[in-house]
């Protein structure tokens, strides 16, 4: 077997070569085996990306918009042209299923094609003659050095939600992506390079929370995005805001799937397999909690229980996989033991994915687990209140919609949400009340396009900005209002009162 390779940083244009100190493991989650070796990068090494985008910050600012879109433009194509490598990439890190790693690089390209309209976006408004041949304008301008931390599950797509509309806007980006997977982050910053991006513009470094501290601490830092569990997330928020930045800070979710008696049962089944086992259930907005309301937990727990059964789980690079592996070992056993505690806590497991082996010829050691239903589970109970992150779902029954809808409301996280039903006054008035940031009517996983804002409520987020679409826009950059007059016509003399619009 060749030893496995090294994977080190993207600094001012050029990949880092030089030997770390410290080093993680990267596998290949389908056979079990380690692939490569990232090097962490301690303070020395942060410090040198952000000096690399304070350098490149002053001319990137000052470049027009029009050119800044155009280099986005060149991306864009890049990108679509090495799609099938990146996914292959994320698939031998991460797990997923090639179809899946190809719909994520999807999605991430499409907030590029979002941010090639940044000349637009960033306009300004214009207000004439508000007092005697006094003109009021706003203008957007850029904030600086900005940085992101994104976590293992989207190694591609996070990270596209944040640079893209950073360097749009004119900033300077320092991106620190999961060292679980981290490789395709090194061809993403390659490609933007021979789109025609400036050296330091983007610099990626791996690490872990040495080199995250330093992101959070560096006063050369403006802003800090993050996407990641519900701890972390308030860590980063509460430190990077007592140093005076700017956070959004997307966090951890319990997304409940209500299904109401008239829905169409076989399209909420479909619905409930992909949103619940899809990426092996590592997704904030995965599906982990099916809510059945009066009468129909009989009838969709009839047709469930035989699908998950036969959940076709394998390597992702099986065309006939729909479920891959869990990225590491260490959180393949976190998984198994809430399925354990499910147990222990008395909800009924109708679908026991532990024990499972993969029965493809070298892949007996990967991280695989099958997919696991669990019924009758009760709000106190801890599988119903925590993120499990995988192939678990917990179907909750309810009476009533009111008591559907209550179950929700008083959640901690607030990220995702969808109800399928036939009836257009309980789908309104379940949009219209529900306290959740990203709300599905007969859609599983509501993400939002790129030119709309993702984020969610409660302790699902920290911050006052979601991820790109206008939020973004918002958020990596500043606004600034001119109020002018120009010598024509001014009587000489001070004031001392507050200015008034005469």
């Amino acid at each position: 077997m060749p030893a496995p390779r090294q994977i080190s940083h993207y600094i001012n244009g050029r990949t880092e070569t030089l030997p770390g100190g410290r080093y993680g493991d990267v596998y290949n989650p389908a056979t079990g085996e380690i692939s490569g070796k990232v090097i962490l990068a301690g303070v020395t090494e942060v410090q040198d990306a952000i000096a690399a985008a304070q350098a490149a910050y002053p001319s990137w600012a000052a470049t027009p918009p029009l050119k800044r879109a155009r280099i986005l433009f060149n991306f864009k194509h890049l990108l679509d042209q090495h799609a099938d490598q990146l996914a292959e990439i994320i698939t031998a890190e991460h797990g997923k299923v090639l179809s899946d790693a190809k719909g994520e690089v999807t999605r991430g390209i499409e907030v590029v094609e979002f941010a090639c309209g940044a000349p637009h976006l960033l306009k300004g408004e214009y207000s004439e003659n508000v007092g005697g041949g006094i003109d009021t304008y706003s203008i957007r301008q850029s904030l600086g050095v900005c940085a992101g931390i994104t976590p293992f599950n989207f190694p591609m797509m996070v990270g596209m939600w944040m640079f893209p509309m950073a360097v749009a806007c004119g900033n300077t980006f320092v991106w620190k992506p999961s060292e679980r997977d981290p490789s395709a982050s090194l061809l993403i910053a390659d490609l933007f390079k021979k789109a025609g991006l400036p050296d330091g513009v983007l610099n990626v470094v791996h690490g872990d929370k040495e080199a995250v501290d330093v992101l959070l601490t560096d006063p050369r830092v403006q802003a800090v995005s993050f996407v990641g569990s519900t701890p972390i997330a308030h860590y980063i928020y509460s430190t990077a805001a007592a140093h005076g930045k700017r956070v959004q800070a997307l966090a951890g979710a319990k997304n409940h799937m209500v299904v109401m008696p008239d829905a169409d049962l076989d399209q909420a089944v479909d619905a409930l397999m992909g949103a619940a086992y899809g990426s092996a259930g590592e997704r904030c907005m995965a599906i982990s909690v099916a809510v059945a309301v009066g009468d129909v937990g009989d009838r969709l727990m009839k047709k469930l229980k035989p699908r998950v059964e036969t959940l076709k789980i394998g390597p992702g690079t099986d065309p006939q996989s729909e479920m891959g592996p869990l990225i590491t070992r260490e959180h393949l056993q976190k998984v198994l033991s809430y399925v354990d505690l499910g147990v222990k806590e008395g909800a009924q497991l109708l679908v026991d994915g532990r024990g499972y082996k993969s029965k493809h010829q070298g892949y007996e050691s990967g991280f695989y687990m099958g997919g696991c239903l669990f019924d009758h589970v009760k709000p106190d109970m801890r599988i119903y209140k925590e993120e499990i992150f995988g192939p678990v779902l917990c179907v909750v029954r309810t009476e009533t919609f009111d008591q559907a809808a209550r179950l929700i409301n008083d959640h901690e996280f607030g990220n995702g949400t969808a109800i399928f039903t036939r009836d257009g006054d309980a789908a309104r008035t379940f949009v219209n009340q529900i306290r959740v940031g990203m709300v599905g009517v007969n859609v599983p996983i509501p993400v939002p396009i790129a030119y709309h804002t993702f984020g969610g409520w409660k302790n699902s987020a920290f911050g006052a900005h979601g991820v790109h679409g206008p939020e973004g826009v918002n958020f990596y950059t500043r606004l600034k209002t001119v109020t002018s007059r120009w010598p024509t016509g001014i009587r000489e003399g001070a004031e001392f009162v507050m200015p008034t619009m005469k």
